[in-house]
């Protein structure tokens, strides 16, 4: 009997020292990765406009065959939004876009209903290298409350997340130059 209490005691105060220490860690992360297509700025911005369009390189959306979507709003221009529903891997959620400006750059917003509720920014930024290369940029910035965030000390989320990222770029890059 004396065990088990010692050993409750000892659980809460290790609780307690991870919640304390989740209050003084950062909550906000970003998570970015690039790469050089070589197609002209116009090109490559016109592609990656269209949210649709993330259905033939991101990693996320290959994820579930069975994946069902939804759309609301002309694809392409600020307001339009995707929504999926699908296995445990990719959950429930919605993308937004939130703004343009063409050729430069476009933003979203992401929105996880399930398997959990969050709100994430995410970004593509195109940037011409030359007449025929252009750099993208694909990026995602969110935060984490507490106390969850102490498990942002436990996982390396720009490894995490950037490898997927890297996925997607690729196959865009592959698209594009094919």
């Amino acid at each position: 009997m004396r065990f088990i209490k010692k050993f409750l005691l000892g659980l809460l105060i290790i609780i307690a020292i991870a919640l304390i220490a989740a209050a003084f860690m950062k909550k906000d992360y970003t998570v970015q990765r690039d790469v050089v297509i070589n197609q002209p700025e116009s090109v490559v911005f016109e592609y990656i406009k269209y949210l649709k369009n993330q259905d033939q390189f991101s990693k996320w959306a290959q994820m579930d065959s069975n994946m069902k979507k939804s759309y609301e709003g002309t694809d392409g221009t600020v307001g339009f939004i995707s929504k999926w529903e699908g296995n445990k891997d990719v959950g429930i959620g919605e993308q937004e876009i939130k703004n343009i400006v063409p050729n430069e750059r476009i933003d979203f917003e992401l929105r996880f209903k399930k398997p959990m509720e969050s709100t994430s920014q995410a970004f593509m930024i195109t940037e011409a290298v030359d007449s025929i290369h252009t750099k993208v940029t694909w990026g995602f910035s969110g935060r984490t409350p507490w106390p969850f965030n102490f498990m942002m000390a436990m996982m390396n989320f720009d490894k995490l997340l950037g490898a997927d990222f890297e996925i997607g770029l690729d196959n865009l890059k592959n698209k594009l130059e094919q």
